[in-house]
């Protein structure tokens, strides 16, 4: 049972069938729920930021996840980026309305666990 890359859609109302290893809806969840994917989501949720704002905002992520994520994010229709043509170029990026739809929940989430950490648990 061959389908090339596999890029199938489940017969009944055709959802993706994520369980499956080449689906592409596996690997956006994949970039979202990565390491640093949930942060750089929860981070553009209030605005668009420059490069260096953002990595500021992500304690702890190097330049290189940063920018490593930020492309499979783009990639992904998640977040758009913009380059102003200056010298250095100043990057901006910003979620697309569908990186908005996949951050709310996540923004949810990450709202519902600071409501229920203790003042002193935090960190």
């Amino acid at each position: 049972m061959t389908e090339g890359a596999q890029h199938r859609q489940a017969e009944a109302g055709g959802h993706y069938d994520v369980f499956h290893t080449d689906c592409p809806a596996r690997d956006v969840v994949n970039h979202v729920t990565s390491r640093w994917g949930v942060w750089v989501l929860i981070s553009l949720r209030g605005s668009s930021l420059r490069f260096y704002e953002l990595r500021e905002s992500i304690q702890g992520i190097s330049e290189k996840m940063l920018a490593q994520t930020l492309r499979a994010l783009v990639q992904d229709g998640l977040v758009w980026r913009e380059v102003e043509p200056t010298t250095p170029p100043q990057v901006t990026y910003g979620l697309t309305g569908f990186g908005r739809d996949v951050g709310e929940p996540l923004t949810e989430l990450f709202d519902r666990i600071t409501r229920r950490l203790s003042p002193g648990s935090a960190g």
